[in-house]
């Protein structure tokens, strides 16, 4: 049921454990997996994880972006729809959602990230939201995400920089739900596993609902206005430099003027 995708998912007893890893079909696959999660009367609850140690997911393969400028421009298109879409496929998923924060979670793997439930982060791993940093504004959830998490004042301290946070720090400010030693990071998910598969799921799933209510309905039209802000910066000179400034390993010159 869960093998048609790109990504390694595992049923294990009643939690469906979903591998991330950054393809070009990584929004897709993950809104196939968690409609087809949602309507499985097998599934009690869902953990996404990184397949890669300490990397629980920066991207979403980019490098795989055609050369073609007229292709390019679909390519982001589509990526763009893909990303509205699986941030409300993630809200809208009534299985409680947890995320094992093995490694580092950034772009839209941050919001990939803050979309769960729950997430239990290794102290050491980073997590940020880093459009900024290659001339992109913040649009593929981290502006809706960040301020309903932290308030606005915090939002803009890190998402108008692109700084990064330690699990420790991320938890110190209400960012994600608790960071421990990357040793304790397995018996911890599993503890959390355990709750929610224990737990009443109709009484969760409906918790759940009236508490992403608000959320859900900021969700539909912010996503519209984000993404698009987040186009109008992909087609700047600015972008331009902060992707090479990436790809060499260094920091971006931005015009001043």
């Amino acid at each position: 049921m869960y093998k048609d995708n790109s990504l390694k998912v595992d049923l294990r007893k009643s939690a469906l454990w979903i591998n991330l890893v950054d393809t070009p079909q990584l929004n897709a696959d993950l809104i196939h997996i968690f409609r087809q999660a949602s309507a499985d009367p097998d599934v009690r609850v869902v953990v996404l994880t990184g397949a890669v140690e300490r990397i629980f997911c920066v991207g979403g393969g980019g490098s795989a972006a055609p050369r073609d400028q007229r292709e390019r421009n679909a390519y982001w298109v589509k990526g763009m729809r893909q990303a509205r879409e699986l941030i409300l496929t993630i809200l809208d998923c009534d299985k409680p959602v947890i995320g094992r924060i093995n490694g580092h979670a950034v772009g839209k793997g941050c919001s990939i990230a803050l979309c769960c439930d729950i997430t239990v982060m290794a102290e050491g791993a980073k997590i940020g939201d880093t459009h900024v940093k290659v001339g992109l504004a913040a649009g593929d959830g981290g502006s809706l995400l960040w301020p309903n998490l932290v308030g606005l004042m915090r939002s803009k301290r890190f998402l108008l920089t692109g700084d990064l946070l330690t699990g420790r720090e991320a938890a110190e400010i209400g960012l994600i739900t608790e960071a421990v030693p990357e040793a304790d990071l397995d018996a911890r998910t599993d503890h959390w596993v355990e709750r929610m598969m224990g737990a009443a799921s109709s009484a969760v799933a409906m918790t759940k609902r009236a508490l992403n209510a608000s959320l859900r309905q900021q969700a539909s039209t912010h996503m519209d206005m984000s993404l698009g802000l987040e186009t109008l910066t992909f087609l700047t000179e600015d972008h331009e430099v902060g992707v090479a400034a990436l790809k060499e390993k260094r920091k971006p010159k931005f015009d001043r003027s």
